[in-house]
């Protein structure tokens, strides 16, 4: 695999995962809030922040009826029609400029999801970084040539997509020339479980696409994301919010500002501790080996005394033999004078 860059930030296994605040819709129609989220997600230590960029127009029919209407129970957006939810959660295009300003200005990446190929051309001539497809439009090929025809690294959500979709889709991506390409297993429901997480994907996809593989995680909490890591993931999206109790379209699965920040912690001392397959002492432990268990005498001797299970224990510290050799030394005779608490040494055996 290529290595992949985003801004002066390198993605993949020798690197600590790559941590993504999306905004979506929690700016609630104020850029000044969209400005302090941008402040919250840099302060609390992620490495970019997320966009989305799209109109109603550009999303969805101004219907109100039927398929246009959300009328599932269990959705955090029923009783709205898709139209009047994107109205609501959009980021008016005239709000990019500041907010990647304000990101470069705090060292933070900012880039967005293009839900057109309009978009694309917009984000474009604001020279992003990258590139995000959702996993509803994980099926737009077109628009994933589009994105990926601009030679820059492409991340795509696989919430509800087929293998043969995802082959379908990386090899759109590739063909129009997205070569650094990541795929981040997605469950596509708001919020989302643990159970419907199947985080074991994340190799087998790993293997299949040859590319590298994140999470993009709608559950609560940072449990999700972390066993990703351990899984092989590099890269990991959260929704973000400055408080959940303002509300919002995703305010609801969405962390906050002390929640990222633990997410970004525990992310990298995750990575760290993966290492590599080893086993035996490291240099770190050597201190420790006169702490283990070995065999010492627990009473004094003289020479011809027996070794029986009272005078001949396995205790720390480690000084004494290794106590494998306990059931060998039973029976047998110490040769001298032996004090308690002398570490068994076979030169003072018969």
């Amino acid at each position: 695999m290529s290595e992949i860059t985003i801004g002066r930030r390198k993605i993949g296994s020798g690197y600590r995962p790559f941590i993504i605040a999306e905004m979506s819709g929690n700016h609630n129609q104020s850029l000044e809030r969209a400005l302090q989220i941008v402040e919250a997600a840099a302060k609390a230590g992620a490495d970019a922040l997320k966009l989305q960029t799209y109109t109603a127009e550009t999303m969805t029919l101004d219907i109100n009826e039927g398929e246009f209407f959300i009328d599932d129970p269990n959705s955090l957006w029923k009783g709205n029609s898709l139209y009047t939810l994107y109205q609501q959660a959009y980021t008016p295009w005239e709000w990019h400029e500041p907010i990647f300003k304000r990101c470069k200005e705090l060292g933070i990446i900012c880039f967005s999801t293009p839900f057109d190929e309009t978009a694309v051309d917009f984000l474009e001539e604001l020279d992003v970084p990258c590139y995000k497809i959702a996993s509803f439009e994980n099926v737009d090929l077109p628009l994933i040539r589009k994105a990926a025809s601009t030679g820059k690294p492409l991340i795509i959500s696989t919430g509800m997509a087929s293998i043969a979709e995802l082959d379908e889709m990386v090899r759109a991506a590739r063909e129009a020339g997205g070569e650094q390409l990541v795929l981040l297993k997605c469950t596509s429901s708001y919020p989302a479980t643990p159970e419907d997480s199947n985080l074991l994907t994340i190799p087998h996809m790993k293997q299949l696409f040859q590319c590298e593989v994140g999470v993009s995680d709608h559950t609560f909490g940072i449990g999700a994301p972390l066993a990703g890591i351990a899984l092989g993931a590099t890269v990991i999206e959260k929704h973000f919010t400055l408080r959940r109790a303002d509300g919002g379209v995703d305010s609801v699965f969405s962390m906050e500002p002390e929640e990222m920040n633990a997410l970004v912690v525990e992310s990298e001392r995750a990575w760290q501790s993966l290492g590599k397959v080893q086993y035996g002492l490291q240099s770190k432990e050597e201190g420790s080996l006169k702490h283990r268990r070995s065999l010492y005498f627990a009473e004094d001797l003289k020479p011809g005394d027996v070794l029986t299970k009272d005078n001949l224990r396995v205790i720390r510290p480690g000084l004494g033999l290794a106590p494998k050799y306990y059931d060998i030394l039973l029976g047998r005779k110490v040769n001298r004078e032996i004090k308690k608490g002398a570490p068994v040494t076979w030169d003072s055996i018969l």
